[in-house]
């Protein structure tokens, strides 16, 4: 069993990077979960000509690798969760919500605005509305919309005065 007699009390402080890691795993949930699945916007392939959604075959490889996809973002949120309950069990202080939720949403924030960096922009493997054509101006806005989680999350996190 961990003591934490002979600790600074610097070493009790609440861990960032486990709800770091659960924001970039859950980020990772809403986008494959909303913009794959029940929107059917796009997925992890889809505007790579050689595994097109419209014929059985592209779109069993778009399926596949979705799933290696969402494998990623819950190994992400299994870290994530494993490191809270070893923080806490090393007797870490809980974070305070503004702690806890302003890293959710600034891993959240970081998975948006690096998967269309890479994504999108970079390897151009999917866009944000593949159905339309991958209109450039949806993944301007997934963009913005993660560097606004960036900031609300920051934000969020620097209001806790135990960091």
């Amino acid at each position: 069993m961990a003591t934490t007699a002979h600790r600074p009390s610097s070493d009790l402080k609440p861990s960032a990077a486990p709800a770091l890691l659960l924001g970039l795993g859950l980020g990772g949930f809403v986008d494959g979960i909303v913009l794959h699945e029940i929107l059917q916007w796009h997925h992890i392939l889809s505007s790579v000509p050689e595994h097109p959604t419209d014929t059985v075959a592209g779109l069993e490889v778009n399926v596949l690798a979705d799933g290696f996809f969402h494998v990623v973002t819950w190994l992400l949120v299994m870290a994530g969760t494993t490191m809270t309950v070893v923080a806490w069990r090393s007797g870490r202080l809980a974070p305070s919500w503004s702690f806890h939720v302003g890293l959710l949403l600034l891993g959240w924030g970081i998975f948006n605005v690096v998967e269309g960096l890479i994504d999108h922009q970079i390897l151009r493997i999917h866009h944000v509305r593949d159905d339309l054509g991958g209109p450039l101006a949806w993944d301007i806005g997934f963009l913005v919309f993660g560097l606004l989680l960036v900031i609300v999350g920051w934000t969020t996190y620097r209001r806790d005065t135990r960091r």
